[in-house]
């Protein structure tokens, strides 16, 4: 929601790459592949953080060229491999089906063998005719992220994406009193909210459950997943679907919001001190990139 001040037009499309300066591994089918502290992280326009290794830190006969060649609109001629592990593509099918990465099209399908060995069609892929100002990708090559088995940071695995070094959560006690009401019934009152502020979202606002209604919040089936935060729960409020949604065990770094509620503006009337909540510009979560797809599935081993 912000702006850059300058007095020259920015170009329409701005590209950032940084060094990631952690150690980062991936796993394929039960092997490291890749090992390496020098992953230089990509920021495109609508995508999450691509983390791309050094070509001399990926084990050597992992990447197997698969003919295919695309254009990226910025970096040019984009070469796509095969990901192999173990003795791989002997028989049976493993793997994920569907497209990921920055450039294109990725992933038909990942081939599991019989001695443990996996194939992942299109599973990486590296930018082969680069311009002179793009030199911080040359040797590098980026994997799939939702076809390779497990990305870690040391040993914790990190699920959805490369982590984003500017995306931030902060909570911060407050005393204000919010009260949320469903017509004319008041299910939540408290004047010891959390305020959530995260980066590019308008501030979310937590009560705790001591705080809410008894038997207001209706559980409902499936759950969605937040890189930062974890898996996420949702209530019916009376006829309002999803009104309402908890993180009952969010990640130790939002450990604060864990179990409290918070509800949807738009969907039942939030005031705080007197003031009407409405849906912010930045408050609701927009689908954008081609590796947008996280779910719940992603982290249930994690």
């Amino acid at each position: 929601m912000g702006h850059f001040l300058s007095p020259e037009p920015l170009p329409e499309r701005l590209l950032f790459a940084e060094p990631l300066r952690r150690r980062m591994r991936v796993r394929f089918g039960g092997e490291w592949i890749a090992d390496s502290e020098r992953v230089t992280l990509l920021h495109e326009p609508a995508h999450y953080p691509v983390a791309f290794f050094p070509r001399d830190d990926v084990r050597p006969g992992v990447l197997e060229p698969s003919g295919k060649v695309t254009k990226h609109r910025e970096f040019g001629a984009t070469e796509w491999f095969t990901v192999v592990s173990g003795e791989a593509g002997v028989s049976g099918e493993a793997g994920v089906s569907g497209e990921a990465g920055v450039s294109g099209e990725a992933g038909v399908s990942g081939e599991a063998g019989v001695s443990g060995g996996a194939r992942a069609e299109r599973g990486a892929w590296a930018y082969s005719d680069l311009p002179p100002w793009a030199g911080a990708l040359e040797g590098h090559v980026a994997f799939a992220w939702r076809m390779m088995e497990a990305f870690f940071e040391e040993d914790e695995r990190i699920v959805g994406h490369a982590a984003d070094l500017y995306h931030r959560n902060d909570i911060r006690q407050s005393s204000r009193h919010l009260v949320v009401r469903d017509g004319d019934r008041v299910i939540a009152d408290t004047h010891r909210p959390l305020a959530l502020y995260e980066s590019g979202f308008a501030p979310r606002w937590y009560v705790p459950r001591e705080d809410v209604t008894a038997g207001v919040l209706a559980p409902v089936e499936g759950q969605t997943f937040c890189p930062y935060k974890g898996l996420c729960s949702y209530y019916d409020v009376g006829d309002r679907r999803r009104a309402a949604w908890s993180y009952l065990e969010a990640w130790p770094e939002v450990a604060r919001v864990s179990g409290l509620v918070s509800f949807e503006p738009d969907l039942v009337d939030v005031t705080l001190d007197g003031r009407a909540l409405t849906l912010e510009p930045g408050q609701a979560v927009i689908p954008h990139g081609v590796d947008r797809g996280l779910d719940a599935d992603e982290i249930k081993n994690r």
